[in-house]
């Protein structure tokens, strides 16, 4: 599967702990990276300082759907249910 042009929904959803150029500490989930452009496109996409997570990411069905808001949607909650649980004593 290709990625769909208008939908940026993998530079949106998750959280990206590592470094991101212009984003130091990375990004929380549902925040749009700095360096996803107008069109949605990454603007470091195939450059050595995109982090890892984002080259090894592959547009695949059951993560993307068949639209942007499902490919939002999916992704986060693939978030949501991997992100641990603070525990309420701590």
């Amino acid at each position: 599967m290709n990625c769909r042009p208008q939908c940026g929904a993998c530079c949106i959803a998750p959280s990206i702990t590592s470094p991101i150029p212009g984003m130091p500490h990375g990004k929380p989930a549902g925040t749009p990276c700095i360096q996803l452009d107008d069109e949605y496109r990454c603007k470091i996409f195939g450059q050595p300082e995109r982090p890892e997570v984002c080259a090894k990411f592959a547009a695949e069905a059951y993560v993307c759907g068949e639209n942007r808001e499902q490919a939002l949607m999916i992704i986060s909650d693939m978030e949501d249910t991997t992100t641990p649980m603070l525990s309420k004593e701590l």
